[in-house]
């Protein structure tokens, strides 16, 4: 994985069909990658940051208006050993952006933004089973749990809704804020889908059509359900399904009668799906002959089995409180958060992470010269997500979100913020096996064989097996059995048996 922090800063023209800026209100931006194109050793990223502007304008009562912009960037990201050929997974997050007002008609938009590269390539372990001439062969089996990589593959699912403004809410003129937020996300797999559940909390600041052009708020619920075909998977199976939003677009169309007052959401969500089968492998740990001397070639391998697959929730209760000076509330609009990972440890326990939380609101005022106003704050948080076994070597997958929050009025200058944060983890632990890989085979050493003794009486140790007492003995498992009237393959220390040495 490349990771590099740049600066965009660059200067922003108001457009001439937007009037003055007085006072920026709220900013939010997002990043959108147009290419990503690997080269040997590096890869290019080519965007632009698409940043949206709620402020107060220079006509009459304040008048808020909007606009939105774009600053390209294109960036290279070093990455040692990757060719042209392989797929490179972008993504980016803004840490910072701030935009500020020069003048009446020019913005100073300046964004701190993390982009991030990685490349994985998928390698398939073969393991030895078997030998395919197994009757000049003694053959020893273990069985291994390990998953099996079925399906690994990112696709775009889409899902388009309408929703009509209730009867008491006035015609749409201009739609001023919209903001978009996925709550209670659930990926599992249905039906030979990869599926995505869960619900879009959507909130429309919009100017209406009546004289005046007054400010209206929209809130509602959209059920989220879309999803991809996934023939691979079977209910069996561990599936881990992450989502990214590309875009989420919402306009205004008339009605029937003519009349904007159906808004249209369009959502494309990246999906990224891994499916395994848990599977218990025969593996072959070793092998002799009883005709020639044979000496296996072995490999260290790696294999993965799941650790655990755990939910954690965490839950932030705070208080929000007006800052000097600050436009008092009269009615809370929008309450938007997102959720950084900041660090995440094993531990003996498990996965220690740690996060903040970004709560911004969006609320309307008791001054009619500033109608809108906005509040922001960080809130830290730190949750243990349990893994049995944390101290043995793991890969950890873990992915976040809020589930929930919310923004309750105390009085005009405080809000309780209440919000519950979601850790979905998934701990792999690595297993090394020494796997053989070819076999060489030597002449028997018959000067050694033969004055070996023919017949031996042995009594069984702690530890002793009868795969090591026959392939010292130059005999087999089955032989010892049926000379000893044995019924399973196994001793207990003091057990007496005799051996007879095999000359095929």
């Amino acid at each position: 994985m490349a990771v590099s922090q740049i600066t965009l800063d660059d200067d922003y023209n108001v457009p001439d069909y937007r009037p003055d800026i007085v006072k920026v209100l709220k900013e939010k931006g997002e990043l959108r990658f147009d290419e990503v194109k690997a080269a040997n050793g590096a890869v290019w990223l080519k965007g632009s940051l698409v940043f949206k502007v709620l402020y107060r304008s220079d006509q009459e009562n304040g008048k808020i208006s909007c606009l939105r912009g774009e600053i390209p960037f294109q960036e290279k990201l070093n990455m040692d050993g990757l060719t042209e050929y392989e797929t490179v997974k972008a993504q980016g997050e803004i840490e910072d952006i701030t935009i500020g007002v020069i003048n009446s008609r020019k913005l100073s938009v300046r964004a701190v933004v993390v982009l991030k590269a990685e490349a994985k390539e998928e390698i398939d372990e073969e393991l030895t089973c078997g030998v395919e001439d197994g009757e000049a062969y003694e053959q020893k089996v273990e069985r291994i749990e390990a998953l099996r990589l079925l399906l690994s593959k990112k696709d775009i699912c889409r899902q388009k809704s309408e929703m009509v403004l209730p009867s008491s809410k006035p015609n749409v003129r201009e739609i001023l804020w919209k903001s978009m937020e996925l709550r209670n996300v659930e990926g599992r797999m249905k039906e030979g889908r990869a599926a995505v559940t869960g619900e879009i909390l959507v909130s429309v600041l919009y100017s209406d059509e009546e004289e005046g052009e007054r400010l209206q708020w929209y809130e509602t619920t959209v059920p989220l359900d879309c999803g991809v075909d996934c023939e691979a998977a079977g209910e069996e199976c561990i599936c881990r399904i992450t989502t990214n939003p590309v875009s989420m677009e919402l306009e205004v169309k008339p009605d029937y009668d003519g009349e904007e007052r159906i808004l249209v959401l369009e959502l494309a969500l990246e999906m990224d799906l891994a499916v395994w089968s848990e599977e218990n492998i025969e593996l072959l740990s070793d092998l002799y002959s009883l005709k020639k001397n044979v000496i296996p070639v072995r490999k260290q391998r790696r294999v993965e089995k799941l650790l655990i697959k755990n939910n954690a929730k965490t839950r932030i209760a705070e208080q929000m409180e007006l800052s000097e000076g600050q436009e008092k509330v009269l009615q809370v609009c929008a309450c938007e958060g997102t959720v950084l990972l900041e660090k995440k440890e094993l531990v003996p326990e498990g996965v220690q992470v740690e996060g903040i939380v970004t709560v911004e609101l969006l609320y309307i005022t008791t001054d009619d010269n500033m109608p809108i106003g906005t509040m922001k704050e960080i809130y830290p948080f730190s949750q243990l997500v349990e893994v049995p076994g944390g101290e043995a070597p793991v890969r950890i997958e873990l992915a976040s979100g809020l589930e929930q929050l919310s923004a309750v009025m105390l009085d005009q200058e405080h809000i309780e913020i209440k919000a519950v944060v979601h850790l979905d983890l998934m701990a792999f632990e690595e297993v090394e096996i020494e796997n053989i890989e070819e076999v060489t085979e030597e002449p028997l050493d018959m000067e050694k064989l033969q004055n070996s003794p023919g017949l031996v009486g042995y009594i069984a140790k702690t530890g002793d097996s009868l795969w090591a007492i026959a392939r010292e003995n130059h005999t087999t498992i089955r032989d010892i059995m049926e000379t000893n009237g044995l019924k399973e393959e196994k001793l207990a220390p003091g057990d007496k048996i005799l051996i007879v040495k095999r000359i095929s």
